[in-house]
């Protein structure tokens, strides 16, 4: 078994296997303790985290070939629809000590999952709340450098911009799971996906680049821009 860098992203890995096979993975910021049932591969001191691209759109949109990934050591960010936690928890890893993760979820059922993940680590703190409404939660979270929107409704795009608009640090980067079957169940996927840049180009944001997720998550694609 081999461990290394995952292309230039920092504290993402890529973890080859005697049979040739290669996984995503992160390292654990809690040794010892599973998240979702994923595989945990020790190295040495340090411990790894399979990432699976088909539970996580974080994941597959780095596997299809997302050519920046704003979250980095250190940062902040603000994550919408967090859920009780698969895809924050790689976030936890790549963020380290140093960084810090607001995690909202609308859910009563979810966020009991994710406050005991949060327990767990220090770096992540859940709110229960609805990302449609940021102000319920301006007290709460910092100025960071990127909003991760999951949320799968509608009017997803203004949810991102809205709650981008409020909190995110001028040069910040917003990363947006665009679930085209909840925007729109007849039209092609690919129309829903541009529209969603066209709200968040008329927000004012940047669009950087969008990545389509088929097969890994069917009708999903991520979109990044820049504030």
């Amino acid at each position: 078994m081999e461990i290394k860098k995952y292309k230039s992203f920092d504290e993402i890995y890529n973890v080859f296997f005697r049979d040739g096979s290669r996984r995503i993975a992160t390292k654990n910021l809690t040794p010892g303790h599973q998240v979702y049932g994923e595989d945990l591969v020790p190295d040495g001191k340090d411990e790894y985290r399979l990432w699976d691209p088909t539970r996580s759109k974080l994941a597959a949109a780095l596997v299809k070939g997302l050519k920046k990934c704003p979250i980095v050591p250190g940062a902040k960010v603000l994550y919408l629809g967090a859920a009780s936690g698969t895809t924050p928890s790689h976030v936890s890893d790549i963020l380290g000590k140093q960084g810090f993760e607001f995690c909202v979820e609308f859910s009563p059922r979810s966020i009991r999952d994710l406050v005991f993940l949060c327990e767990k680590r220090e770096n992540m703190l859940p709110i229960l709340d609805d990302a449609r409404i940021p102000r319920n939660y301006e007290n709460v979270v910092d100025q960071v450098d990127v909003v991760y929107c999951d949320v799968a409704q509608p009017d997803q795009g203004k949810i991102i911009t809205e709650n981008a608009k409020m909190f995110l640090k001028k040069g910040g980067y917003l990363m947006l799971a665009v679930k085209s079957r909840s925007i729109s169940a007849t039209k092609n996927p690919s129309v829903v996906y541009k529209q969603q840049m066209n709200i968040i180009e008329a927000e004012g944001f940047e669009n950087i680049e969008a990545v389509d997720l088929h097969p890994l998550e069917k009708d999903h694609a991520m979109i990044l821009a820049k504030y």
